[in-house]
């Protein structure tokens, strides 16, 4: 019974739309109580801060009537990254810290300013410092709001090349197929709406340089 009950609350947890009986009776054994388990489920949430409501004929999760007047609506809009920015910020975060140029060599194609404005606008990336080699160049890093966007408690967490594979996110197209689509989207890369982005290609280790202290956003001119 606590497994049903634990099972009913995280599917109208996970769902953005009310889930009527029939369906969630679809989610259990035939002999279950569906109804005693909403039920027992909405008077555990009784009182709470989320309460357990019928809407529109399903049920779902509501933050409680009477602290209606604390809420408010925040949404966050984001530019779609391009496969650009998605390969980019890939390389970034496998090869942090690194430069715009070593970022190029590695796609293999020059980075358009919009692809970085697009990564740093959405709070992914960051200037890391500057490269002690001629003419100090900005190196860039991920940020922790990559790492909570991508569900990532660091790093380490970072998906292998089997991973991705499996995953269906490397790219295994021939290069010259890979760098030809990278082109075009260079340039589309501030039209991007709203969307979610996976990494396209995982890197390697770090490149061993020295770097110099970490300064604001603010001064990176690169």
């Amino acid at each position: 019974m606590k497994h049903d009950l634990r099972l009913m609350e995280a599917i109208l947890f996970a769902s953005s739309e009310p889930v009527d009986e029939d369906a969630l009776a679809g989610r259990f054994a035939a002999e279950t109580d569906v109804a005693a388990l909403i039920d027992e489920l909405a008077a555990t949430y009784a009182g709470r801060g989320v309460a357990l409501v019928r809407v529109a004929g399903g049920w779902c999760f509501r933050t409680a009537e009477d602290l209606a007047g604390h809420m408010r609506i925040e949404r966050k809009v984001t530019r779609k990254p391009s496969r650009a920015a998605v390969e980019t910020l890939a390389v970034i975060a496998y090869h942090q810290p690194v430069t715009r140029s070593e970022v190029e060599e590695i796609r293999g194609v020059a980075a358009s300013r919009g692809t970085f404005d697009i990564l740093l606008e959405a709070g992914w990336i960051r200037p890391a410092g500057r490269r002690r080699t001629p003419g100090r160049p900005v190196t860039w890093g991920t940020t922790d709001e990559f790492l909570a966007h991508f569900g990532l408690s660091g790093l380490a967490d970072l998906p292998g090349i089997d991973e991705l594979k499996a995953t269906g996110l490397l790219d295994t197209r021939p290069a010259s197929a890979i760098i030809g689509s990278i082109e075009r989207d260079e340039g589309a890369d501030a039209e991007r709406e709203d969307g979610v982005v996976a990494f396209s290609r995982p890197g390697t280790e770090p490149p061993d340089q020295p770097q110099e202290p970490e300064f604001a956003p603010a001064a990176a001119a690169e």
